[in-house]
């Protein structure tokens, strides 16, 4: 698990955003892309992910440079957070299956899935604290991955990000 409980929210922990990102860091907080990623712009990067377009509407895949700097401000986050839960929306259970231990393992844990099959699209959900992994048909629209940062501190990172890309890290 990514939890660095020397870091406070107000300073920046050690992933930095490459020179091609400065499209996505427009916070006053970030002077030069050279600086470590703050809380404060990781949470503006992922938070451009809540009004994400359902399938069929139009939406591009994330860029390398997009998908760099979204695993970084993931990685934010989560070490400003005591756990995260995970609850993917995909139109496969392997899909589904493939992002829930890709971001299980980028984030540090090591889920067992035991589910039986299920044909269709699914959602699943992940609690780390239990190590469950639930799983059902889903009939919904979106597509992708909802991360539920929680911390019993009231200035660690309590927020949900989401929808994220299902690939966003390789399997």
């Amino acid at each position: 698990m990514m939890t660095h409980p020397e870091n406070t929210p107000d300073q920046p922990v050690t992933h930095s955003v490459p020179a091609s990102l400065e499209p996505c860091i427009q916070e006053p907080s970030v002077k030069s892309l050279a600086e470590p990623l703050t809380v404060e712009a990781a949470h503006h990067c992922l938070k451009q992910f809540d009004a994400a377009p359902p399938i069929g509407e139009a939406s591009l895949p994330p860029t390398a440079a997009e998908r760099t700097r979204l695993q970084a401000a993931l990685g934010v986050v989560a070490t400003h957070s005591e756990h995260q839960l995970l609850g993917i929306c995909a139109a496969s259970q392997d899909e589904g299956v493939a992002a829930l231990m890709a971001y299980a393992h980028a984030l540090g844990y090591q889920p067992v899935v035991q589910l039986p099959t299920m044909e269709g699209a699914v959602y699943l959900k992940f609690n780390p604290l239990t190590g469950l992994v639930y799983g059902d048909r889903y009939s919904g629209s979106h597509r992708g991955v909802l991360v539920s940062c929680q911390s019993a501190d009231g200035d660690g990172v309590n927020d949900m990000y989401g929808h994220l890309p299902l690939d966003l890290f390789p399997g």
